[in-house]
């Protein structure tokens, strides 16, 4: 009986040692087959936000890269000549296989989510009233020529500006037409206080244009944590000339407060959270919560709606995620010189128009801006036609602190035409 126990034994590690074999086997036949290491050095840098960066570290960081798992396991592979307890410690360790195999299933995966980032649209609402149907074009015009990335417009606008809208928009080159989807919505405000409501809110909030693509700030969603739900730029970078700071007569946001002319809303998470309030001991929901706050503060509020939004974030700081001023890049960043340092570094990705300035000569380096982009004809020259004619034109607004400024104007701008040039002699 001993025999054949003995006997037993020795079989089952025979086939032990044969199913590692044929493990370590496929292993190195998953890394050849499927050009692991090729197709990841070939795969061009990935957009800030991109959701296959999450398996990637920065150098210096504790942990193994993808090039560190391709580089000690592709060096030295496992196989039945060359076992793992036979490789140097610092190479690939005794689950060198398993990882070939898992990075295969990763890889996958991570070409599957990519590809959702890819084709999920980038959702851009606006809202429109009374003449600025043409500026708000102008703004999603900005938008369709520098983006990559398929877009959905969600356009709020009075009555009688839809068929304007719908006219306008289904004109536009089919080569661009293609890239967005769009949904007109009627403007309306709660039965209670109506009167009220329309005199808070600014009616039109439509001057804004892109100067890269819009999907950059789309990028910042992918930034949150758990407890954000908005994302603002700070009113002022500059405390001196802040405007809350010297003058708001109710809570703010940080020590400046923040401006909501360009807002990321994750509308799910505002939709389900309740915020706390300095009304009552209990959380609200967001519906259930602009009302109080209209009837507290309505005489103590000057900018309307961001009034609202930076008491509320004052007392929900943990939910607000703050992006930098060159994101929403205004008049006041420039009119008493240059007060936004990340401009001064990147340059100025979305220029808000604030105060008619894209319609008045109070700072023509943005009405040139606003003029270069309305003027531009789809598919032509962007150098020739867009970014040659605007210089020339800034070259006239030196007199101004904004004009000296000009060159952040153009910085990020440039790139996108550059883009754009590309995307055109594609097209061809």
């Amino acid at each position: 009986m001993r025999r054949y126990f003995r006997l037993l034994f020795v079989c089952v590690i025979s086939v032990f040692f044969s199913v590692l074999y044929v493990f370590s086997q496929l292993a190195s036949s998953l890394e050849t087959t499927n050009g692991w290491t090729e197709a990841r050095a070939d795969r061009p840098p990935l957009a800030q936000g991109d959701p296959s960066r999450l398996t990637r570290k920065a150098p210096g960081e504790e942990g193994l890269t993808d090039g560190d798992l391709n580089d000690r396991c592709n060096s030295l592979s496992v196989s039945h000549w060359n076992p793992y307890w036979r490789l140097p410690p610092d190479v690939c360790g005794k689950n060198c296989f398993m990882e070939s195999a898992c990075r295969y299933i990763v890889d996958k995966t991570l070409a599957t989510a990519y590809e959702v980032y890819r084709v999920e649209p980038v959702r851009l609402a606006v809202v429109a009233c009374g003449p600025r149907l043409e500026e708000t074009l102008t703004m999603l015009k900005s938008a369709v020529l520098f983006s990559q990335r398929a877009l959905h417009f969600h356009i709020f606008a009075e009555d009688e500006l839809h068929a304007g809208f719908k006219f306008s928009l289904e004109l536009w080159p089919v080569r661009f037409r293609s890239k967005f989807n769009y949904t007109i919505y009627p403007i309306t405000f709660p039965h209670v206080n109506a009167k009220d409501w329309k005199r808070l809110f600014k009616p039109c909030a439509s001057q804004r244009l892109f100067l890269p693509p819009v999907e950059e700030i789309w990028n910042f969603l992918s930034q949150f944590n758990s407890s954000h739900m908005a994302a603002m730029a700070p009113e002022h970078e500059e405390p001196r000339i802040g405007w809350y700071n010297r003058f708001a007569r109710h809570p703010y946001y940080g020590k400046t407060g923040v401006n909501s002319g360009v807002m990321l809303m994750n509308m799910t998470r505002i939709r389900a959270n309740h915020f706390k309030n300095d009304m009552t001991s209990v959380h609200l929901q967001w519906e259930d919560l602009l009302m109080p706050l209209l009837q507290k503060y309505k005489l103590n509020i000057t900018w309307g709606d961001q009034d609202l939004l930076n008491i509320i974030f004052h007392h929900n700081p943990e939910s607000l995620f703050v992006f930098p001023c060159q994101w929403n890049y205004r008049p006041d960043h420039c009119i008493y010189g240059s007060n936004c340092a990340a401009a001064e570094h990147y340059g100025v990705y979305i220029l808000h128009g604030n105060r008619g300035v894209y319609h008045d000569d109070k700072q023509p380096a943005f009405r040139a801006i606003y003029e270069a982009i309305q003027k531009y004809p789809f598919g032509g020259d962007p150098v020739s036609l867009l970014l040659q004619p605007l210089e020339e034109t800034l070259k006239n607004t030196m007199h101004t602190y904004c004009g000296r400024s000009s060159h952040l104007l153009t910085k990020k701008l440039q790139e996108s035409v550059r883009n754009m040039e590309k995307d055109n002699h594609r097209a061809r």
